[in-house]
Formats: C-alpha cells, structure tokens, sequence
C-alpha cells in the first residue's frame, strides 16, 4: 500500500466484502442509507470518486467506523512481539494483546532455596510445562509437574510455582484477575 488509489481500492473492497457479509444486497443497504443502489455500486466498483457524503452512511449502515475502511493492514494487528520483563528468578513474556480478556506468557524459572510465597486470587490459572520440571504448590499440597504436561486450578486456592532441579520454562494462560496477581507481583 503506497499510493491514494491503493488506499482507496481497499476502502471499495472494504465496503462491498463488509456488505455481502452483512447479506445486504444493493437495494437493502440504499434503503438503510437513502443513496442510490446504482451510486452504491459505482463507489464500490470505482466508477464513483469516494466522498464523505456517500462513505459516512455508508459507514453508519454497515455499522464501521471510516477509519476501518481505510486502516492500511499491518502484520502488528497479528504479530506479537514479546519483551522480556525480569524479577528475581522469574522472566516472563507477553504473548497475547493487553486488551483481551485472556492472558498468555510464556515464564521462565530459576531454581530457588526460599520457601515460595503462595498468592489467592480470583479466577483460574492453565499452564505447560515446555522444559525442565516444576512444582505447583496448592496450599497444603505439592504437585511435581514435567515437561510436557499441563496443571490447571482455581486460584481462590493458595498457590505458587517453582522450578526443580534446573531452569523451567512454561506456557501460561489465565484470566485478566490472574494476571494481576502474576505479572505484578
């Protein structure tokens, strides 16, 4: 993407994918917007020059923002690219986008002699084991997990993770209140 018209092009190809997807035909998406089925099909086709005269209810009607119909894609609206965040013997990475309502982070843990500090907070916690070996403690209980096996467990329950005999790395999905309690602490 690099000119006007290629810009353009994407909003036209915006426009006609977003109606056909929505099912409107020419006729029902004129109605909802009080614009010609013919002018519709013009602006579609390029035969139109695009002015907000004709874009804003159409926009409106197929429910979009304008700045959605001429948003030039990029790999950042998929790709993540995570930062290393470290504490103590702890690093995580981001893997997911801040505004979901799940979290996944790929951990990394050192092994350590002090007695872990279990944390209670609401929600549920998921996690594999892609290297090393971990113990999950649950409050009273001591749960060894190897590598490629999984634990999930409700969090109202104390609980901390630590590595055993050597580096561990784990991949982690939890809920926003999980999150909390895992990347702030």
């Amino acid at each position: 993407m690099n000119g006007v018209a290629d810009i353009e092009a994407l909003a036209r190809s915006r426009l006609r994918s977003m109606r056909t997807t929505l099912g409107y035909s020419l006729d029902e998406l004129a109605e909802r917007t009080n614009i010609s089925p013919s002018t519709i099909s013009r602006v579609e086709t390029g035969k139109r020059t695009l002015s907000l005269d004709v874009l804003v209810p159409l926009a409106n009607a197929l429910q979009v923002s304008l700045d959605v119909l001429f948003e030039v894609p990029t790999d950042d609206d998929v790709v993540i690219r995570p930062v290393a965040h470290s504490s103590g013997t702890r690093t995580t990475w981001p893997l997911s986008r801040p505004d979901g309502r799940t979290v996944a982070m790929k951990m990394r843990l050192e092994p350590s002699d002090a007695s872990p500090g279990q944390r209670v907070h609401p929600g549920h916690d998921w996690f594999l084991v892609l290297e090393g070996r971990v113990r999950l403690w649950l409050g009273e209980r001591r749960i060894d997990v190897d590598a490629g096996e999984a634990a999930e467990f409700a969090t109202m329950v104390p609980h901390a993770i630590t590595a055993l005999d050597g580096p561990a790395e784990l991949l982690m999905v939890f809920d926003r209140d999980g999150q909390r309690a895992h990347v702030h602490q």
